[in-house]
């Protein structure tokens, strides 16, 4: 049997430790070719002990040196250790690699997720930053390279399992109504706050944000569940997966997060993906497709199982939810400008600098500023990307030291 080998773009996180949890249990079918992390040394020396892997990029330079010395004193001299942001393109796009998990949180997984992209990889893809800033972009790589792109997002790994294989092969580009069907239903649990009242949200913690009921996240997405701007990442990114408009995607609250999104067709039936909260399910179903695996996930016990719940979203409790839907259907500029905002606003939230609301006045406020932006190409992303995380930047100023700054 030939082995799968694999990239694995942000190893150190959440989404790549799932992935190498996987991989273990199918030494046969997978080898890692190459890891990286930003700084996460010590996480990574122990990733390299096990895995091997040819090539290790860490982004921050410091980093590097230091696993290098690590990796030296341990007798594991034939890894080669990178650093910067180049060598992530350059692991992505490598002649060896055929399949790449792009688990990269945030904006600066773009670039790396397109050269996997640009080079026809088999992409993996829990980077959902890099379908809402590049969007059209983004997918007119995948066609002209014929690269195999698999949704890693619970929810839209379960959509395409619930769509037909003729539209599983051609991501992007297709007729859903041509194929019967009639919406996308996109549940989301709707984060730790659900039940809160909407006035104490302004003095909600960090650590409070980051305590999801139901997932293990990294600390920006878990903020990003709380506010359900994750969903609306995910809303603009099942749009371009799946060639739909905002108007053939539904949001649905289930607070038990056992089904794991949904398709409605025409004929009334809706076709769910469910199983425990676990993201080593899409991972395996992503890792083996058209193949099912072992993930290590406990089987569903529908007798333990809590009741399905389902709710109407409260844009009044969800703000950035409305703003990203609204931005999906404004254009590529307000997408890119909604994440750029975010990400400024949610670490300096995690930072202790802004309160959990004042994320989504960062956010409005960069998106009106930005909506009518062009995009023409990928140059024109990673411009207004920075455009937009200066100007964001100087609102966290005038929020902090409203006398010093501009009003907003």
């Amino acid at each position: 049997m030939v082995k799968h080998q694999l990239c694995i773009l942000g190893s150190t996180g959440s989404i790549g430790m799932s992935t190498l949890d996987v991989v273990r249990r199918h030494g046969d079918k997978f080898s890692v070719l190459s890891l990286s992390a930003n700084a996460s040394v010590d996480k990574m020396l122990e990733q390299c002990l096990e895995f091997k892997p040819k090539q290790v990029v860490m982004v921050c330079e410091v980093a590097a040196k230091q696993l290098a010395e690590k990796l030296s004193s341990e007798g594991l001299v034939d890894i080669q250790v990178l650093s910067g942001q180049q060598a992530l393109v350059d692991i992505a796009g490598a002649q060896e690699t055929d399949t790449v998990m792009a688990a990269i949180v945030g904006a600066s997984g773009l670039m790396p997720t397109l050269a996997a992209v640009t080079a026809g990889k088999r992409v993996l893809l829990a980077n959902k930053e890099a379908l809402v800033t590049s969007g059209a972009i983004f997918m007119d790589a995948v066609k002209a390279s014929g690269a195999r792109l698999l949704p890693i997002d619970s929810e839209h790994n379960a959509i395409f399992q619930c769509l037909p294989q003729s539209v599983q092969q051609a991501p992007g580009n297709s007729q859903l109504a041509d194929n019967g069907i009639r919406k996308i239903l996109l549940t989301g649990s709707g984060g730790p706050f659900r039940t809160l009242d909407n006035d104490l949200l302004a003095s909600v913690t960090p650590e409070q944000a980051c305590a999801h009921p139901n997932w293990d996240m990294g600390r920006k997405i878990s903020v990003d569940s709380a506010t359900m701007m994750n969903k609306g990442l995910e809303f603009i990114e099942a749009k371009w997966l799946f060639n739909v408009t905002a108007d053939d995607i539904q949001v649905v609250l289930h607070p038990q997060s056992t089904i794991h999104s949904m398709v409605q067709y025409k004929d009334g039936s809706v076709l769910a993906q469910m199983g425990n909260p676990d993201m080593r399910t899409p991972i395996a179903h992503a890792l083996a497709y058209p193949e099912r695996i072992e993930a290590g996930v406990e089987d569903l016990d529908f007798f333990s199982a809590a009741a399905f719940e389902f709710q109407a979203v409260d844009f009044v409790k969800y703000p950035n939810l409305k703003l990203a839907i609204d931005a999906c259907r404004a254009g590529q500029g307000a997408c890119t400008a909604l994440n750029a905002a975010n990400e400024v606003a949610v670490e300096a939230f995690l930072n202790g600098e802004l309160k959990f609301t004042d994320i989504f006045t960062i956010n409005e406020t960069s998106v009106n500023k930005f909506v009518s932006e062009e995009i023409a190409n990928i140059n024109d992303v990673v411009a207004l990307d920075r455009r937009v995380r200066e100007y964001a930047t100087s609102l966290l100023t005038a929020i902090k030291h409203p006398a010093e700054g501009r009003n907003i």
